[in-house]
């Protein structure tokens, strides 16, 4: 038996074992460049080509899937913290807008309230000079306010203080450089008035509680509500005509000696920041009597005999 016989050993065929690789090189050189003659040329292969990119767009686009989901998300946080960043910042930009509008709001206002001021002063027939009111006193018990004005500024208790609405009080304690003013709603404030309709003289006292009360008035008097009531300058503090408060309810009980009538103040007695402080009232000086020319006693005259 030969050596190529023997049993399990035969030797592979040709096409099994192929051809030699530099004949493998050749043949599929040879293809490349007729299949790239054969599209350059005559576009053979534009619809194998199709159909390839179609049957692997499914897969392609499963391939970018997480890349694209990666960027995306980037994307998305990032503009996430932006989002939030802006938001931020517009928050505060509207912040400080609307502080600026409420600061614009309460200066307009105020210059409004000045230029009613400085009309009613040249109004007025005494001199008047402006304040600003700092805070309220501590007394819970009072309705006391403490303007910037005091001894230095030429002020002194006893004068006046009005606003552009009315009558506010009247100062009370004066101080070098601030000044007490006691609010007509006081309990201890007493203010001679007149109702403006009828003429009616009264006494008006402070409630404590923001309001007002009309003293020792008969239950028959002529009152009505919404009547004014102006001051009748009879104390020689307020000048007269200035208002001081609107009636706003009357009870005539029969059973009590007097009428109870309310009144509620129409200057902002408890919400202004700005009042006017009036001069004392000067009398008018009385013109001065003619005076009779003295008679100097004459020679008498002699008699003939």
């Amino acid at each position: 038996m030969s050596a190529t016989g023997h049993i399990g050993h035969t030797p592979p065929p040709f096409f099994k074992r192929g051809p030699a690789p530099l004949a493998r090189l050749a043949f599929f050189v040879t293809l490349a460049l007729l299949l790239l003659v054969a599209d350059l040329r005559f576009r053979t292969l534009e619809v194998a080509r199709m159909a390839v990119a179609t049957v692997l767009w499914p897969l392609q686009k499963a391939v970018l899937l997480p890349v694209e989901g990666a960027g995306e998300a980037g994307n998305y946080f990032s503009n996430l913290a932006s989002l939030q960043q802006e938001n931020v910042e517009l928050r505060q930009r509207q912040l400080a807008q609307a502080n600026l509008l409420l600061r614009q709001a309460h200066l307009e206002d105020e210059n409004r309230r000045l230029r009613a001021l400085l009309a009613m002063q040249e109004r007025l027939a005494v001199p008047a000079r402006a304040a600003e009111i700092l805070y309220a006193a501590r007394d819970p018990f009072a309705r006391r306010v403490i303007i910037d004005r005091g001894l230095t500024h030429g002020l002194e208790t006893g004068q006046a203080v009005i606003d552009d609405l009315g009558v506010v009080g009247q100062i009370t304690r004066a101080f070098p450089l601030t000044s007490e003013v006691t609010l007509l709603t006081d309990k201890n404030q007493l203010i001679p008035v007149q109702v403006a309709r009828s003429g009616l003289r009264a006494v008006v006292a402070g409630a404590g509680s923001g309001a007002m009360e009309l003293k020792f008035l008969p239950a028959n008097a002529d009152v009505q509500p919404d009547d004014t009531l102006v001051t009748s300058g009879l104390d020689g503090i307020y000048l007269p005509g200035l208002p001081v408060a609107k009636v706003i309810s009357i009870d005539r009980n029969n059973s009590f000696s007097f009428a109870r009538i309310e009144a509620m103040p129409l200057a902002g007695v408890e919400r202004h920041g700005q009042v006017l402080v009036l001069g004392r009232r000067i009398a008018p000086e009385l013109p001065e009597e003619p005076k009779e020319p003295v008679k100097k006693p004459g020679k008498g005259k002699r008699t003939a005999k």
